[in-house]
């Protein structure tokens, strides 16, 4: 009787630390409960639920004689798939169509597939001509967003691992592959944490950082330290923008000069061709609250706004060569911000929709990429902060959730990379002051309590 109590006991307390470990860290659980089952059920039920799914073929000639031989009929022929392998997320395994198939009709069946396997969510995307990948995912990997494991290194200059997609890898944000983006969302979105992970993740590289920030700087003033430059009105930003300008026609005039060199030097559109030695430093421009920017309540303020969009149109579609990104941040984003607004919109083409107030401003983010996109990012509930629909040019586009990330947090990460800060000498104008800390700590009863800026 006491053996079996004991049993008993340790039994639930077993039951316990299981439940325990699926709570607190989801994905040891999985590798030792919840891989083994799902894969087992994946094996043991691929066939018929391939057949259930309509994602089988009829057997081919050979084979239905050779099953009439032996008095038996034919079964449907499901998709050849190798061993379901494992990952932090899941599990993947690849899948070769058969003749007359088309991705779409898995894509289709994801839904239903997940049912079949108790999953919490299938993604399939076409690989090569003929294969699939099919990526089950276990659990919902949003719910909790840690930083990623590589994020000290950040995956090489200007490559930031900046969310996690619902299919369990990372949001990569290549600037030199998607060099200007377009983030929207409402207050208390996650956007601006979006824009934390961004900055810090910056701040951590050899790249002048440049702020246009019109409501006077609340936003983007934390991270001064670290900011090479930083307009805080419009009439500001719109020097800043002449500046940035004059920038970019410098460096494609060194462009110019380096390929006439010489007939033995190699020939090159852009800085990145350049020798390191004489490479400019990356530029990454990011404006906050773009309406701000263009809000116009006489004539002076109209010519100015169409000013400014025209110089960002510009930036946007040269820049890329002289090394100078764009990132846009708002709540919206319309046709009102003024003549040329669409076709600012046309160069960003990385798109980043936080959830927003109204589906005009969906519409104006992912509409030209994905109308199912658009609609996904209006379904995004309130109670999820962070997450967001992460689309681009290519037409692709999936859920994604940055890691949380306080403004204390990110502020100390500016601090501690202020000596990185390279130098610029056109920008030095607008470098921003930075505030030096008392050596001494104020008494609590003469202290004076600091206000911080609301930046959700």
């Amino acid at each position: 009787m006491t053996n079996t109590v004991w049993a008993l006991i340790l039994g639930v307390l077993g039951l316990v630390a299981l439940l325990v470990l699926r709570r607190r860290v989801p994905v040891v659980f999985w590798w030792l409960v919840g891989y083994p089952l799902v894969a087992v059920r994946v094996l043991t039920s691929y066939r018929t639920t391939m057949d259930a799914c309509g994602l089988t073929v009829p057997a081919s000639a050979m084979r239905r004689a050779t099953a009439r031989m032996i008095g038996r009929e034919a079964a449907p022929v499901p998709p050849r798939r190798s061993f379901p392998m494992p990952t932090s997320a899941g599990l993947v395994m690849r899948l070769r169509m058969a003749t007359g198939q088309a991705p779409e009709d898995f894509i289709a069946s994801a839904d239903r597939l997940r049912h079949a396997w108790a999953a919490h969510a299938v993604h399939i995307r076409p690989t090569k001509p003929g294969w699939l990948e099919l990526r089950l995912i276990g659990w919902d990997v949003l719910a909790d967003v840690r930083p990623a494991r590589r994020r000290r290194d950040n995956g090489g200059l200007l490559s930031l691992p900046m969310a996690l997609r619902d299919d369990g890898r990372w949001q990569v944000r290549d600037f030199r592959a998607v060099p200007h983006e377009l983030i929207l969302g409402a207050t208390q979105s996650g956007k601006s944490v979006y824009l934390r992970n961004l900055l810090c993740g910056l701040a951590r590289q050899p790249v002048v950082l440049v702020g246009i920030d019109c409501k006077w700087g609340v936003e983007l003033a934390p991270f001064a330290p670290r900011l090479s430059a930083l307009a805080d009105t419009p009439d500001w930003a719109n020097e800043l923008l002449d500046v940035l300008l004059d920038e970019m026609e410098a460096r494609f005039r060194l462009i110019g000069l380096r390929s006439g060199a010489g007939p033995d030097d190699v020939l090159t559109s852009d800085v990145w061709g350049l020798p390191e030695k004489v490479r400019p430093v990356p530029v990454v421009v990011v404006v906050d609250e773009v309406a701000e920017l263009f809000l116009a309540a006489s004539r002076d303020d109209e010519k100015r706004r169409d000013a400014m969009v025209t110089k960002l149109i510009r930036i946007a579609q040269l820049g890329r060569a002289a090394g100078i990104y764009l990132e846009v941040c708002g709540q919206r984003f319309g046709s009102e911000l003024g003549k040329g607004a669409t076709m600012l919109r046309a160069q960003l083409t990385g798109r980043i929709c936080h959830r927003v107030n109204d589906e005009s401003s969906a519409n104006m983010a992912l509409a030209d990429i994905s109308p199912e996109a658009a609609l996904a990012a209006t379904a995004i509930p309130a109670e999820r902060p962070g997450v967001a629909i992460v689309g681009d040019s290519s037409g692709g586009w999936s859920r994604a959730r940055s890691p949380h990330l306080t403004l204390d947090e990110a502020a100390a990460v500016c601090r501690a990379t202020s000596a990185l800060v390279p130098e610029l000498p056109r920008l030095d104008a607008f470098r921003p002051a930075v505030a030096v800390e008392p050596a001494a700590v104020a008494s609590p009863a003469t202290a004076v309590p600091a206000v911080r800026p609301v930046t959700e």
